[in-house]
């Protein structure tokens, strides 16, 4: 057995799991969660809410499911390469900042926007980002002075942030800025980065084709 099974689908915020799984070399099994079909019982036993990524690693000690995209990155960090990727003392507050400001504040200000809400000036101290150019505009003054979100050392905590950073400036869901497009290009250059988006491209390519031919 795999070290760990990965329920995902390729269309999904597992291409960021896929990311950091082959960062940290973990050995894995995959199980394709199709969309519109009955989930996995596996996977509901792993995580109620049936969410994709849910990963679930296969230790001596027992099966631990692990949930939410963030929490994969940090787990596998701390857990697989010898710990490379997780922070070092000085990296650490700039590490879970940044890994929780993506899970949190980006994402919720890039949701709300796409959905056409934006807080009011009142409604800023309650929403927990303020509000979507705030949130750009803090994330990009920090990218504008270093490599990687600690610095000149990329982590972990640059697989999360910059699949949000990537996907955004991809979607046009965040601006392209140079503090981004230079973050981004500096990410997309790494081995495991281009060897996990392949997989999950062809992956995506399969099923479109199989689309296609049952729609003849």
């Amino acid at each position: 057995m795999a070290s760990y099974t990965f329920f995902t689908n390729p269309m999904s915020r597992g291409q960021i799991a896929r990311w950091a799984l082959h960062e940290v070399g973990a050995d894995y099994e995959q199980v394709i969660v199709e969309y519109g079909a009955p989930k996995p019982a596996a996977l509901l036993a792993a995580n109620g809410l049936g969410k994709l990524p849910t990963l679930v690693h296969h230790s001596a000690d027992g099966d631990y499911p692990i949930a939410e995209t963030s929490a994969i990155c940090a787990y596998l960090a701390e857990t697989e390469g010898g710990g490379a990727l997780a922070p070092t003392a000085r990296e650490r507050a700039a590490y879970y900042r940044w890994l929780f400001f993506a899970a949190g504040p980006l994402e919720q200000a890039i949701t709300a926007r796409s959905m056409g809400f934006e807080p009011t000036e009142r409604q800023r101290v309650s929403v927990g980002f303020g509000c979507y150019d705030m949130v750009v505009d803090t994330l990009a003054a920090h990218l504008r002075g270093v490599d990687y979100v600690c610095g000149d050392r990329f982590t972990m905590a640059d697989v999360y942030v910059g699949s949000h950073v990537l996907w955004g400036t991809m979607f046009k869901t965040l601006p392209e800025l140079p503090e981004f497009v230079a973050y981004g290009e500096r990410l997309t250059g790494r081995a495991s980065y281009v060897e996990a988006k392949a997989i999950d491209h062809a992956l995506i390519a399969a099923a479109q084709a199989a689309s296609s031919e049952a729609k003849v």
